[in-house]
Order: structure tokens, then C-alpha cells, then sequence
């Protein structure tokens, strides 16, 4: 990357000593400055000066644009060095008539790095496992002051010189939930102020880091073993222990078929719900699965499913309406697997179909019949119920029980007369006195002496009529 540190204009170091380098004899050549730290592609001013007075010969030996300036004096001269790129040592020589000698200056060269990278972090790291962090550094000098840093945040982490071209500086951290989310970069420092100067820095773009926590234990998966054609059956599927739960994903699937999810978030766990409908085309064993995915690790349950087709029986009467005294055949079938009770009653031998004969009384109007079946799935038994109804058709009924032959009643009180006919279909009823005064069946009435007496009731229908007399007593209050 580019330097972010500022290149200013350096001023030329001057130390108090010029180096010098003795000749034969007394002959010396100076150089000034001795030493010089300045920025890539700057320039500097040079000194050079011989020991006599009028040296025969006075210059400079570099491979750098140079140019005299000044117009200098019987035995010195001075040069301007430009667009210094690199370290150098230019030499000062002179030769006097008591000898030659020469001198050199030491240049060093400054630049920030050309590129500071912090090598791609994983897509997501597992908590718990050690993170290498890795920087790249590119250029700079002089590598005596510059440093690499690792950090997270404005943490130090790891702090190493620069060493090689490029120079790579690794560290290796654990990581823990408290790391989600962290920034983490590298940062060089150009340190020199030893030579009146300051600190140059250049940061990396930062990079963060997505940790997770994906528990070992399989998700918790509960759904029915068994389920029936045409019918809904609920899934759901649990798992603790996630970090972070919102960048959990969860598949639900039975079969070559997804369903559609209903995902419930916890502190550190999830729940997803689907309501699943199965086809007679998917009858047979299923294979249901829960997968839950978080970073690049995936957790999974599997369960069979057995779906089935078990239809309710059947139960045949021979006529559901036959009149009294008609012989009926009551008859149950079921699933070609399945075992039948008929009101009851096993089949005999167990099996799909079982019947018994009957012939119609009254009793049996309205009278239902059921048949259960028994179908084991998966080792699990499942129950079918259907019931049937009898209809019997006779004539009326009149009877002591529901219409008895005597009341006594006690004069002025209140009473209601009852008299029920029966038979199918349900007959008409008239109750009478010398045939035109009515009895008020199921009626409250205040008893007088009138009611008094002997009444022909009558109960007629499609299938024929009845007759049965009753006789209404008054009990007479005595004359006051």
C-alpha cells in the first residue's frame, strides 16, 4: 500500500567531526557532513576539503547525479547529490604536494513501506481454535527502525522486525465468543527519531472476524414415526449451544421434499417448526432430516418416517331398513392387514372381515354397529372406527309401561295425563271418551269431575293401530 506517513523536506544532519582519511605524510581530505538520513529520492549537500592550500587535485568519486555549487575556494568545493535512491558512500579525494588522501560520506535512505496486508482472515473461525494471523510488509528502510504490529482493535498482539523482501510476520492468538465481530489489522513503524526525525506509521486495511460455536451434539429432532396419507403431522427441530444463533440456518426435509420453516430464536438456541402432508405417491419409509449450519460446520439428525394408507372399514348392513322379523346380515371389512372387531367381537379367525347374522326386532330400530380395525405400522397399532345404523320398521305399541291403564287423581289438583305410543314410523295417538271427549295427553290440567271416566286410546300408523282403554278416577273433596 501506500505511504500514509508525510515525506517532508529533511534537513541535512550535521555532526561536529568531519570524517578524514591520512595520505602519506600529512595529507588529509575532509568530508562534510559525515552522515547524512534522508528521504528516497531527496537530495544533499556535500562538502568536500583538502589539508593544503593549493591541492594539485580536489573532487568527488559517486554514482549519483551530482552537481558543484558554489564557486568554491582554492581547497574546498561543494557538490549537491540528487535523486538518492539507496543507501550510499560517495568519497571526497584530494591530492596535495605532501601526498593524496580521501574521504567518504555515509547516506542512508529513508522510505515508509510500499505495502502493508494483513492476509485474508477465515470466512469464520471456531471458537476455541487458534487463529494465525499473517502481514505482509513491502519496502521501507532502513530496516534497523522499522517494526511490525498485529492487532486487534488498537491491541498490540504481536510486535517483530521486519526481516526479508517482502517480510512476513505471523502470530498465532486464540479465540473466543468475545472475538465476533473483532477488527484485526497490521500496522509498521518507522521509528526515527533517533535521528531528530518522528514516527512514520502505515496500517493495513482492517479485517473482521466472524467466530461461531457449533455444539458437537446432534440437533433434537421429534416428529411422529408414523404418519397417514392425507393427514398433517407437525416437526420440530431443537439445538443449545450456538454462537451467534442469529447466523444459524436450519433445513428441514422428509424425503426429496423441503419444508417450510418456522425458526424460533433463543439466547443461545433454535427451534424450527413445519407442518408436513403426505401423498399416497410418498407411501412407504421416508428418510426426515434436520440439518442445522453455522460458519462451515454442519450438525444433523435423521429419522424414518413411515407413512401409510389406512382407509376406515366398511360396515355393510343387507338393507339399512327392513321391517320387524327380516333377517339382516351385519358385515365389517378392513385393510387387507389389519384385524376387525365387530360390535366387540373379534373376528374369528383375526382378520380384515367379520360378520354375524341377526333377525330385525323392534329393539334393534335405531341400533348401531361398529366396526374397529386394527392396523399395526412401524410397529405402532392404529385404530379405524365407522359405525352403520338399523332401521326396523313395525306397528304401533301401547303398552302398561309408557301408558298405564288407571290413573287416580285427587280432585282440583294439577296433573299431566301421558301416554306413549311406539312403533316405526312413529304413530298417531288419540285418547277418548264415549268417543268425543279428548284425554289431553301430555298436557297439565286441573282435574275436575269431568275427567272422570273410562277413554279408548287409539294409536295408528302406515303399518297398522292399536286400541288400549285407560280409566281417569276422581277423588272427591268431602262437602264442606
Amino acid at each position: 500500500m501506500a505511504p500514509s506517513g508525510p515525506q517532508p523536506a529533511l534537513p541535512t544532519l550535521m555532526v561536529l567531526l568531519g570524517a578524514l582519511l591520512l595520505g602519506p605524510g600529512n595529507a588529509q581530505t575532509s568530508v562534510f557532513p559525515p552522515e547524512v538520513i534522508l528521504p528516497r529520492g531527496g537530495s544533499v549537500k556535500v562538502n568536500c576539503s583538502a589539508s593544503c592550500d593549493q591541492p594539485i587535485s580536489l573532487g568527488m568519486e559517486t554514482p549519483l547525479p551530482k552537481k558543484e555549487i558554489l564557486p568554491g575556494g582554492n581547497n574546498w568545493k561543494m557538490y549537491e547529490l540528487s535523486n538518492v535512491q539507496e543507501d550510499s558512500q560517495p568519497m571526497c579525494y584530494s591530492n596535495c604536494p605532501d601526498g593524496q588522501s580521501s574521504a567518504k560520506t555515509l547516506l542512508t535512505v529513508y522510505w515508509t513501506p510500499e505495502r502493508v496486508e494483513l492476509a485474508p482472515l477465515p470466512p469464520w473461525q471456531p471458537v476455541g481454535k487458534n487463529l494465525t494471523l499473517r502481514c505482509q510488509v513491502e519496502g521501507g528502510a532502513p530496516r534497523a527502525n522499522l517494526t511490525v504490529m498485529l492487532l486487534r482493535g488498537e491491541k498490540e498482539l504481536s510486535r517483530q522486525s521486519a526481516v526479508g523482501e517482502p517480510a512476513e510476520v505471523t502470530t498465532t492468538v486464540p479465540v473466543g465468543r468475545d472475538d465476533h465481530g473483532a477488527n484485526f489489522s497490521c500496522r509498521t513503524e518507522l521509528d526515527l527519531r533517533p535521528y531528530v526525525l518522528k514516527l512514520f506509521e502505515n496500517t493495513s486495511a482492517p479485517h473482521q472476524l466472524q467466530t461461531f460455536d457449533l455444539p458437537a451434539t446432534p440437533p433434537q429432532l421429534v416428529s411422529p414415526q408414523v404418519l397417514e396419507v392425507d393427514t398433517q403431522g407437525t416437526v420440530v427441530c431443537s439445538l443449545d449451544g450456538l454462537f451467534p444463533v442469529s447466523e444459524a440456518q436450519v433445513s428441514l426435509e422428509l424425503g426429496d421434499q423441503k419444508l417450510n420453516t418456522t425458526i424460533t430464536y433463543g439466547n443461545n438456541s433454535l427451534s424450527a417448526k413445519a407442518s408436513v402432508k403426505v401423498t399416497a405417491e410418498e407411501e412407504g419409509t421416508q428418510q426426515l432430516l434436520c440439518r442445522v449450519m453455522l460458519g462451515n460446520q454442519t450438525q444433523e439428525t435423521r429419522q424414518t418416517v413411515t407413512i401409510y394408507s389406512f382407509p376406515a372399514p366398511n360396515v355393510n348392513l343387507t338393507k339399512p331398513e327392513v321391517s320387524e322379523g327380516t333377517e339382516v346380515i351385519v358385515e365389517c371389512e378392513a385393510h387387507p392387514r389389519a384385524k376387525v372387531m365387530l360390535n366387540g367381537v373379534p373376528a374369528q379367525p383375526p382378520g380384515p372381515r367379520a360378520q354375524f347374522l341377526l333377525k330385525a326386532t323392534p329393539e334393534d330400530n335405531g341400533r348401531s354397529f361398529s366396526c374397529s380395525a386394527t392396523l399395526e405400522v412401524a410397529g405402532q397399532l392404529v385404530h379405524k372406527n365407522q359405525t352403520r345404523e338399523l332401521r326396523v320398521l313395525y306397528g304401533p305399541r301401547l303398552d302398561e309401561k309408557d301408558c298405564p291403564g288407571n290413573w287416580t287423581w285427587p280432585e282440583n289438583s294439577q296433573q299431566t295425563p301421558m301416554c306413549q305410543a311406539w312403533g316405526n314410523p312413529l304413530p298417531q295417538l288419540k285418547c277418548l271418551k264415549d268417543g268425543t271427549f279428548p284425554l289431553p295427553i301430555g298436557q297439565s290440567v286441573t282435574v275436575t269431575r269431568d275427567l272422570e271416566g273410562t277413554y279408548l286410546c287409539q294409536a295408528r300408523s302406515t303399518r297398522g293401530e292399536v286400541t288400549r282403554e285407560v280409566t281417569v278416577n276422581v277423588l272427591c273433596d268431602p262437602p264442606v
